[in-house]
């Protein structure tokens, strides 16, 4: 029986809702090289962030479509299916950053029990931090009944975590209070667990729509929480923001009616589709920065060592599945047609925050 052709779902980089399933023939397997069988992946606003800013950070770069077209990143759990590598067998899983296809071609290096890095050639210039692939067999953070979590959550609860270690070095700049945009995405719930657990003292306060008061508040990670509506009832004390939503005018609200109370703003992702946007000309409080969780991850590393860092992460996120317990259910789809249909959800913004897509190919 011949094997099905890979496919890949294409989107147009600058006209992000027009998608397509597309086959893709693969090449001839390179020396040294692993063919990847996609297994499964997440897919999560974050899938989205990475097609917004996908020109500015080189998401697109990754793994190569043509013309005017680019395929998105994922996260999620693959199989050798073919290998010319002496160290790996076919057979053998791996979790990492994988493409929006049923296929990946990578060139192990840098091999341990523990994982390999992709040396393609054409990844070098991104952050490592995407180029590592971790071998299930020897992964600490592996729990085979927790990969739906791991695939939903693992790399938004990073970031989450990366924020609370940097506003913790910081000092939280002076602030009282965190205030959190977009409360009910998987990466501010992220860090409002983090925050909880290794900064207590700071006032969690969640600003979500109407509709999602209820779900955010049944979490329990949030000192308070707050529809967007009612964002300018919020206390002028010293706080911080971090900006999940990239809703410019929300944004502006926020400075405006803090002010000078406002000591830092953290820009992170943008689970608003066309209300991104940077500082208006007439914004008080601070200059918004844009938090880029791989040069934090970096600096950790180079800060803690990598198997601290790696035990530091793995405490907070054994914490982490605690609060979040069975607050999100997991919606499984199967087939690459379904990754794609997904996508367009996401993309549209129809995002029940009470479930988690986790596609099977």
């Amino acid at each position: 029986m011949s094997q099905a052709v890979p496919q890949a779902v294409y989107v147009e980089r600058d006209t992000l809702a027009k998608i397509a399933t597309v086959d893709v023939p693969a090449a001839e397997l390179p020396e040294g090289g692993l063919r990847l069988k996609v297994e499964s992946f997440a897919v999560t606003t974050n899938n989205v962030t990475y097609a917004v800013a996908g020109d500015r950070f080189g998401y697109w770069n990754f793994f190569p479509a043509s013309g005017k077209d680019g395929i998105v990143p994922m996260w999620g759990h693959a199989v050798v299916e073919a290998s010319n590598h002496a160290e790996f067998s076919v057979g053998e899983r791996v979790y990492g950053y994988l493409p929006m296809a049923t296929h990946l071609d990578v060139l192990p290096g840098k091999v341990s029990a523990h994982g390999f890095m992709d040396m393609a050639e054409h990844r070098q210039p991104m952050s490592p931090i995407y180029n590592q692939y971790s071998r299930l067999a020897a992964d600490p953070e592996h729990n085979g009944d927790k990969e739906p979590e791991r695939m939903i959550f693992g790399p938004l609860f990073k970031t989450g975590f990366l924020i609370e270690s940097f506003m913790r070095r910081e000092h939280w700049f002076g602030a009282e209070a965190v205030i959190l945009t977009s409360a009910s995405s998987k990466t501010a719930m992220g860090l409002a667990s983090v925050a909880r657990d290794r900064s207590p003292d700071t006032r969690r306060i969640g600003l979500t729509s109407a509709g999602n008061v209820k779900f955010v508040e049944n979490s329990g990670l949030y000192d308070q929480v707050v529809a967007y509506d009612d964002a300018l009832t919020l206390p002028r004390v010293p706080s911080v923001s971090v900006d999940f939503a990239g809703n410019s005018g929300l944004l502006a609200a926020l400075h405006n009616h803090l002010g000078d109370t406002l000591k830092y703003s953290c820009l992170v992702g943008v689970t608003h589709i066309g209300e991104a946007g940077g500082k208006a000309a007439d914004m008080a409080g601070p200059e918004p920065v844009l938090f880029f969780a791989p040069d934090h991850a970096v600096e950790a590393v180079k800060e803690l060592g990598a198997a601290g860092f790696g035990q530091e992460v793995a405490r907070s996120w054994a914490q982490f599945l605690t609060d979040v317990g069975d607050t999100i259910e997991v919606d499984t789809r199967t087939g690459i047609d379904a990754a794609r249909d997904a996508f367009a959800t996401m993309l549209s913004g129809k995002v029940d925050p009470a479930q988690g897509v986790v596609i099977h190919l």
